[in-house]
């Protein structure tokens, strides 16, 4: 499961000059070689969908590709030497860089989750745990470019005094204590400081509650500063951004009805210092 954007190897890493440039050679030497992205595949044993992923500049080539490839297309030492130099482009996935870009201007934005702390309110060793758990797996490399580029959103949160933020969270997302009781402890204590911004509004949605508006799964809203809104909803490897007054409009209503749902700011405050006293 890919969450805010993050970039694991099933979501693919925004293009690079370099992942482009391998690309196009891999691509040239291929078609030297008279061979159909279907043929290559089949002789370095990888999908033809994969070979065309390289070529286009939007799959990092792990080094069994590259001496495959290198192999097939007659040993020149090309592929390796340019193999070294590959870089990926850091950040976020190319299905949410729109909705990125619309979070840092707008003014009012509201995110219910039910699958684990969203990435703006997440602590850095929280989100480590969810990148190290991440599949495939992802290198070192990976890792601390999903962290640099998840830090540099929540700079959104203290950068923008004047945009409403307002957060509906599960309680089953304490309670799973994902990274061990020491990563809740700081994520409690790290939400419980954010709650305190005045332009931030966290509510809990308790685990026992007889009816429940966001069933369907997770949302988000922002209004921008023209006041138009958008809803976006990620799922497993991709994100819908949604620009339909009539979808957005609905969203809406049940975002308010689970606002009413949700405990109280005061409330989910008390229940999250409770946890944090559990543990």
């Amino acid at each position: 499961m890919v969450v805010d954007g993050a970039v694991g190897t099933g979501g693919e890493p925004g293009s690079s000059d370099s992942l482009r440039t391998f690309g196009a050679v891999v691509q040239a030497l291929r078609e030297h070689a008279g061979l159909s992205r279907e043929e290559f595949g089949e002789r370095v044993r990888f999908s033809k969908h994969t070979v065309a992923s390289v070529e286009l500049g939007r799959r990092m080539p792990d080094p069994t590709f590259v001496e495959r490839a290198e192999e097939v297309l007659g040993n020149t030492g090309a592929l390796r030497k340019a193999a070294g130099h590959l870089a990926r482009q850091p950040g976020l996935a190319a299905w949410f860089r729109q909705w990125a870009r619309l979070e840092t201007t707008a003014i009012t934005l509201y995110t219910y989750e039910c699958r684990l702390i969203p990435g703006l309110l997440q602590t850095e060793a929280y989100a480590r745990t969810l990148f190290t758990n991440q599949l495939p797996p992802m290198d070192d490399e990976q890792v601390e470019a999903q962290w640099v580029a998840r830090a540099e959103r929540q700079r959104l949160l203290r950068e923008r005094p004047n945009t409403a933020f307002s957060f509906i969270l599960e309680e089953g997302l304490i309670l799973r204590r994902m990274g061990g009781m020491e990563v809740t402890r700081g994520l409690i204590d790290h939400v419980l400081e954010i709650a305190e911004l005045r332009n931030v509004e966290i509510q809990v949605m308790p685990q026992v509650r007889e009816t429940h508006a966001g069933l369907d799964g997770p949302m988000r809203l922002l209004e921008t500063p023209d006041n138009r809104w958008f809803a976006y909803c990620e799922g497993q490897e991709s994100g819908q951004l949604i620009a339909d007054p009539k979808v957005v409009s609905m969203l809406q209503m049940r975002y308010a009805r689970m606002r009413s749902q949700a405990l109280t700011l005061e409330d989910s405050v008390s229940l999250l210092q409770r946890r944090r006293g559990a543990l």
